[in-house]
């Protein structure tokens, strides 16, 4: 079954061992098997026209090495791929070319399917997932019935960033300038009627939830941030002149006396009630320039505002103090409105210097010193009136109970999270399974149907306004779902804010049957009757998001046309053990997620809470100009090419080998010619010129060449077994090549030695080490290998502390067995992490070794 090559010819190899593993489906996850499950995931790509690049199998190849490893363990290996297909991009593709998106979708997972089957991924395509495939968005819109059934589905009139160009909202990330990412087109603020999903119920959870999780640091401290929980007061701020107050949400009520000024953001709802007529124009321009900035925009650029003309009281002390308007308060975030004390914080200090408006500091050093403003720690409060003296923290609660008895305030907790906007104006989305009835039609339901649909709906009735009449919202039941999309010869956004959906009135214009949950079109028919009503359907689509949310559960079971996931396969393979993906989804593609799963846990639909139990982040791929990989920088490097050129092994390694997983690290077709020919010196090690097993593999060898190898060998086997464990790859590469170095120099090797190195090298080379395996006896496939052990006795005895030192300085030591030799020594020295700062740049001449004691380079 080998391939009929002598020399390493990596194209034939790899190509012969795809086959065979696609042939004998050697990655299969079994359900339900008694031996321990291990998922693991990565975050599947999006399948765009441009294919994959170097930069994404980085994760792929680290998932790859997991899963190999685990299995050769003993483990149940879960390991899935398949396809985020929805989107912007495909429908934009559609526009420019006159091809339908889902045409389109299906050449790019085509192509993206062989570049990641070409790199030799252990992949069960068994269970191949597509979003945009009908047999599984139904699960999408299973879910967002529950959702809609549960009160966390609603529809509110939002303020939102509208593309006119693009016919779509836009999320704030996608904003740039006023412009959108994509395409670089005009966006504008809109009051829009939006899906909306009610996240915010699940704040506090999500918190919660965080806290049990092995995830990066960082990853915890954005989503922490993202949602933001503050625990604070909102205070009333009477208007002067006006029967009105501002309410402003604070979280330091002990800093009230230093509260100078308030804020409001442009899209205040009193805004327009507060603005004096000498400052309306101003103010006009103003929002007017505002609202062409996303909230990172705004935030983040330097603080600019208007004074509105008109003041309000400060309730502690019943001084005047004016209201400004400025963008970089949001109307999304607490009440819309802040109290400025810019003695004690730097963004109200900024602004308060800008535009030259009073600063009094009120909270005083625990010392005494006075420190260069602005202030934020606690301390002694200072000119605050009956409470001077007092320590700021012990005063908060005080002055929180004071302004509750006196009516000027109210405890509150806050979040910067906001609900999430769910619907999208195109067309390539997953279709919403709700039709909207006029409130004659949902009255007359509600009466002769209450048994069936009422079970269906939420406490409150989801509405919509348009002009005069208002309209409800009726969900298809789960029995007739896919709502699939119908098929649209132009793609074009409608021009009104709505999708391209609304002009395809036979898909539109419906008759539900209220028994049966049968759609039928209203233009072919009259069914007017107890059990039909005609409506609508939503025209919007769901966002790309909605199908990345939950995808992670539809692998365990992918096709079970009567549920999510069946509850055998749930219960065993659970959540993934390992997930990796990029940093650029460490906020919203993760939250979204938890979001749902914990909604599905509480449902009863799964049984656990959070989706993804060990998180990883793999790092940037970059250029070889140390940019981002990008075709405007036309620094792509193009796998196929690399695969061409030096085989699939070759890449993988060298992607390890680069450096540590979640470091940023520059592509170098040097480097990779260096591990294409460790590979090189791996076969030529192990087999002869004729193609068969070396002359020098033989079942045994000297006693004192023996010993060296061995504990080599050990040594080899816990370091890429740890390697391996702790996602540290490229050291286990490190150690790998360093025992073949040894190999290739020492003048016998045993059988077991040889396949015990081909083993640990398949996780990361897997194609070459079937080849070798066979041919070194073996039966394939070398996965199915248990893993090599490490023995503790043969690695540890007769070794001894070995010290390196660099012109006579001591720079790092390591175990080493007393008679290694002088090259092995060498070896660890120069991989050695302290010793080879030292190396960097300067040049060994000369080396002084005692064996047991030390290894001195002297360099220059």
């Amino acid at each position: 079954m080998t391939v009929s090559c002598k020399d390493y010819n990596f194209s034939q190899i790899e190509s012969h061992w795809q086959s065979f593993w696609a042939k004998h489906k050697t990655f299969r996850a079994i359900d339900r098997s008694d031996k321990p499950k291990y998922y693991v995931l990565d975050m599947f790509p999006y399948p765009s026209g441009d294919g994959l690049h170097v930069g994404h199998p980085a994760g792929y190849t680290a998932s790859d090495i997991v899963a190999r490893y685990k299995k050769a363990r003993g483990y149940n290996v879960l390991h899935p791929m398949g396809w985020d297909a929805f989107g912007l991009p495909a429908e934009q593709y559609a526009l420019q070319t006159g091809t339908h998106p889902a045409d389109r979708t299906k050449q790019n997972i085509d192509h993206f399917r062989h570049q990641i089957q070409q790199l030799g991924f252990a992949l069960d395509w068994e269970r191949e997932i597509c979003t945009s495939d009908p047999t599984y968005y139904r699960w999408t819109q299973w879910i967002f019935l529950q959702l809609f059934k549960h009160g966390l589905a609603y529809v509110e009139k939002r303020p939102v960033r509208w593309c006119p160009e693009l016919g779509t909202v836009l999320a704030n990330e996608e904003v740039v300038n006023g412009r959108s990412e994509r395409g670089g087109h005009p966006v504008e603020r809109r009051d829009l009627a939006q899906w909306v999903l009610r996240i915010t119920a699940y704040a506090d959870k999500l918190l919660q939830g965080l806290e049990g999780l092995d995830w990066p640091d960082s990853t915890k401290r954005q989503q922490i941030a993202w949602i933001g929980r503050s625990q604070g007061v909102d205070v009333r701020f009477p208007l002067q002149g006006l029967y009105r107050d501002i309410i402003v949400f604070t979280t330091r009520p002990e800093t009230l006396f230093g509260a100078t000024y308030l804020v409001v953001a442009p899209e205040h709802p009193l805004l327009s009630e507060l603005v004096s007529s000498d400052q309306r124009r101003a103010v006009t321009a103003y929002v007017q320039n505002a609202s062409h900035k996303s909230e990172r925009e705004r935030t983040n650029q330097d603080k600019s505002g208007v004074f509105t003309g008109r003041f309000a009281v400060n309730p502690i002390n019943q001084k005047a103090i004016p209201i400004w308007v400025a963008d970089y308060v949001l109307g999304t975030y607490g009440t819309g409105a802040i109290m400025a004390v810019p003695a004690h914080d730097e963004r109200d200090y900024d602004f308060a210097t800008q535009y030259h408006l009073p600063i009094i500091p009120v909270v005083q050093s625990f010392d005494g010193v006075t420190a260069p403003l602005p202030l934020s720690d606690a301390g002694i409060l200072i000119d605050s009136g009956p409470y001077t003296g007092l320590n700021s923290e012990n005063a908060k609660q005080t002055f929180i109970s004071d302004l509750e008895r006196n009516g000027q305030g109210k405890r509150a907790i806050q979040y910067k999270l906001r609900d999430w906007l769910f619907s999208r104006q195109r067309y390539w989305g997953e279709p919403f399974p709700i039709i909207w009835v006029d409130e004659s039609a949902y009255q007359r339901t509600l009466a002769l149907h209450a048994s069936a649909i009422r079970p269906l709906l939420p406490q409150q009735p989801v509405t919509s306004q348009k002009g005069e009449r208002r309209y409800f919202a009726l969900p298809i039941p789960a029995c007739e779902l896919p709502v699939t999309l119908p098929t649209l010869e132009a793609y074009k956004p409608a021009g009104t804010a709505e999708s391209p959906l609304v002009n395809v009135m036979q898909w539109v214009d419906v008759y539900l049957n209220l028994k049966t949950g049968e759609t039928r079109p209203a233009s072919s028919q009259n069914l007017a009757g107890k059990d039909w009503v005609r409506g609508r359907r939503e025209t919007h689509t769901m966002p790309q998001w909605a199908g990345s949310c939950w995808y992670h559960l539809r692998y365990l079971d992918p096709h079970n046309t009567e549920a999510l996931v069946a509850s055998t396969s749930e219960s065993y393979w659970r959540t993934p053990d390992l997930y990796i993906g990029g940093a650029e989804h460490a906020v919203l593609h993760l939250l979204y997620a938890r979001f749902w799963h914990h909604f599905l846990h509480d449902i009863g639909a799964i049984s656990t809470p959070e989706p993804y139990q060990r998180l990883i982040h793999q790092g940037m791929v970059l250029g070889e100009d140390g940019e981002k990989m990008s075709k405007s920088r036309g620094n792509v490097i193009n796998p196929d090419k690399v695969v061409a050129e030096h085989g699939a092994d070759s890449l993988r390694l060298y992607e390890m080998f680069l450096g540590p997983l979640e470091a940023k690290k520059p592509w170098s077709t040097h480097g990779i010619e260096g591990v294409h020919r460790f590979l090189r010196k791996v076969w030529r090690t192990f087999i002869d010129s004729s193609g068969r097993s070396s002359a020098k593999i033989i079942a045994d060898a000297s006693s004192q060449e023996k010993q060296e190898t061995e504990r080599l060998l050990q040594s080899t086997i816990k370091k890429v077994t740890e390697a391996i464990e702790t996602l540290s790859f490229n050291i286990g590469i490190s150690q790998m090549m360093i025992f073949m170095n040894h190999l290739s120099r020492i003048e016998s090797i045993t059988l077991s030695t040889a396949r015990t190195f081909v083993q640990l090298l398949a996780p990361f080379a897997p194609h070459i080490s079937e080849e070798l395996w066979e041919r070194l006896g073996g039966t394939p496939s070398v996965s199915e290998a248990p893993w090599p052990l490490f023995d503790a006795h043969k690695w540890v005895e007769e070794q001894t502390k070995i010290a390196f030192q660099i012109n006579g300085k001591v720079r790092g030591d390591a175990l080493l067995s007393k008679d290694a030799s002088e090259q092995t020594a060498l070896e660890q020295a120069k991989t050695h992490s302290k010793v080879a700062l030292h190396l960097k740049g300067k040049r060994i001449v000369n080396v002084i070794y005692v064996p047991g004691k030390i290894l001195n380079l002297v360099v220059r």
